[in-house]
Parts: C-alpha cells; sequence; structure tokens
C-alpha cells in the first residue's frame, strides 16, 4: 500500500496524540517534540482507541487500562516481545501522510 493523508499538520500540535483513519484502518499519530510517529490506534488488551490516550515522552497509555506502548516501535512498555503495527510516516507541506500497508 501507498502513503495516504492523514491529517494537517496543525491537527496534531506538540505532546499530543490524535485518531486517524487511514486506509480503513484505526491509526494513532503523535507529535513528540515535532516529531510524528504513526502506531496502530487499537489497543491489544481490550481495542481501546489509543489515539485518545495520555502522553508521556514517547509511551502512550491506553485510556482504558493504562497498558503502554513505545510510539517509535510499536512495542508494549511492560512486555517488549509484543505490540501494534507501528506505521512510516511522511509530512508534505502541511500535510500528514502515513503508510498503513
Amino acid at each position: 500500500m501507498a502513503f495516504e493523508r492523514a491529517a494537517k499538520i496543525d491537527e496534531i500540535p506538540a505532546g499530543q496524540i490524535r485518531e486517524f483513519h487511514v486506509g480503513g484502518k484505526a491509526v494513532a499519530v503523535a507529535n513528540i517534540e515535532g516529531k510524528l510517529f504513526a502506531i496502530s490506534g487499537i489497543c491489544l488488551h481490550h481495542g481501546g482507541p489509543l489515539g485518545d490516550g495520555e502522553l508521556d515522552g514517547a509511551l502512550v497509555s491506553c485510556p482504558w487500562h493504562g497498558w503502554q506502548y513505545d510510539l517509535t516501535t510499536g512495542k508494549l512498555a511492560q512486555q517488549p516481545t509484543d505490540g501494534v503495527p507501528c506505521y512510516p510516516v511522511e509530512v508534505r507541506g502541511e500535510e500528514v501522510f502515513v503508510d498503513v500497508g
């Protein structure tokens, strides 16, 4: 699959995470100190919305039960052998593109 538009850059302020639908998938896109990261927006535990989670540096906590994911790798902080898909991100002008392929 190819890169698809996810959002405008100003929709994801520094220190924030948002959920977008890209290629039919829920994707959580975070802005960490000006760098964008994208992971699957669905928590492994009970399918909680990671895009609604709380950021702490490069970690996002699922709002439902607190499972934490490293946004740079998609791996669980508590068990790094498991995790969610991590997707490439490109900024083109004022728009953010994600490849969920």
